[in-house]
This record gives structure tokens, C-alpha cells and sequence, in this order.
């Protein structure tokens, strides 16, 4: 997306940056060398696409040294959530922490990979323990997209805002409509 069909001069924040700002306590443009940090043992959770393409990892081994990660694809709960079906999305988000623990048994911190899984972030946090952090991307992007604001005020636009999909832009309007109790309208990406 940052690569093509942005208007020139815009840029894309995507979900790992903040994430891996946060798990490494780093700002992105800090380019030191990679350094050991508090975090050991991670489990990341995320859809099967992001998971087989490692970009977690990728960008994570920028910033961090000897971390641990360990991935889970889940597939599934985005169809559930998008369905709907909150009860089979819990079901699935148990049966992949479970899966997941028996290949890290005692991970430290979870990352939340995926733009659908704040929804089910008291879930994860249940069914991973009280001992595990959660870094979901919710709040965590809407502080580093206000951070990057403040600092680069010439990126912010005076347009309209949108929202964009990569699915079904009438379901996916649907379903944010049902989850944030407000009209939410998403075109094709």
C-alpha cells in the first residue's frame, strides 16, 4: 500500500511498527543496532498470510536480539468475528492459545497481529494468563499515528478521511457499523 496508490508525500502506518515500538520500548527512527531487550519469549498471533510471511519477525529482528517468537495462525477468528459469532471466535481464540503453549509454554508477552483481534483481546489475555502482556495494536497505532502527527504537522491533510477494505467493503461496513454502534462506511481498497 505504501508502495502504490498513496497520493505523494503520504505515508502508511501499519500495525507492526507500534507494536514492535512498544515490545522494544524504541522509537522507529531510533536505526541503532539491534540490542537485547526485556522481552524474551513472544507469542505472536496473527492470520495464517501474516503469519507464513514473517514480517513480525522481519521487522522485529531491526530493532531486538535473542527474542523468542513464536507464531500461531489463526485462522478462523476473522471470519467469525466478521460473522458475527463471538462465542465460536472465543472457541478458536482458546484452541489457538492452546496450540500455541504447547510450542511456548510460557511465553512473556502476545502480540495481537491482527487489525480484527482487539476485539477478542480480553479473551487472549484469559485464556493466556495474567502473567502474559498483550500488545494489541488498537490503542497502541492511535497513539503512534498522534506521536508522528505532532511531530510531522505537514502530514496532516484537510480532506475528508476514509475507510478502506480489502474484503467485501459492504460486509466489512456492516460489521464496523455493528461493533462501534455508528455508521462506518468502508469503499474497496
Amino acid at each position: 500500500m505504501q508502495e502504490e496508490g498513496l497520493p505523494a508525500g503520504k505515508r502508511v502506518l501499519g500495525v507492526f511498527v507500534p507494536l514492535i515500538e512498544s515490545l522494544t520500548e524504541r522509537q522507529w527512527g531510533d536505526n541503532s543496532p539491534p540490542r537485547e531487550v526485556a522481552v524474551k519469549h513472544v507469542a505472536l498471533f496473527a492470520t495464517p498470510a501474516t503469519v507464513s510471511s514473517r514480517a513480525f519477525q522481519r521487522e522485529l529482528a531491526f530493532r531486538a536480539i535473542a527474542v523468542d517468537v513464536e507464531a500461531q495462525a489463526c485462522g478462523g477468528i476473522v471470519d467469525a468475528i466478521e460473522d458475527g459469532d463471538m462465542i465460536l471466535a472465543e472457541a478458536l481464540v482458546r484452541s489457538h492459545v492452546e496450540a500455541l503453549k504447547r510450542k511456548m509454554p510460557e511465553p512473556q508477552a502476545a502480540i495481537l497481529g491482527c487489525t480484527h483481534y482487539p476485539l477478542m483481546e480480553a479473551c487472549f489475555q484469559q485464556a493466556l494468563g495474567p502473567d502474559v502482556t498483550v500488545f494489541s495494536q488498537g490503542n497502541l497505532v492511535a497513539e503512534s499515528l498522534a506521536d508522528y502527527l505532532q511531530r510531522h504537522p505537514d502530514m496532516q491533510g484537510a480532506g475528508v478521511g476514509g475507510f478502506f477494505t480489502t474484503g467485501d467493503p459492504t460486509r466489512v461496513s456492516d460489521r464496523a457499523t455493528q461493533f462501534l454502534r455508528q455508521e462506518i462506511s468502508f469503499q474497496a481498497a
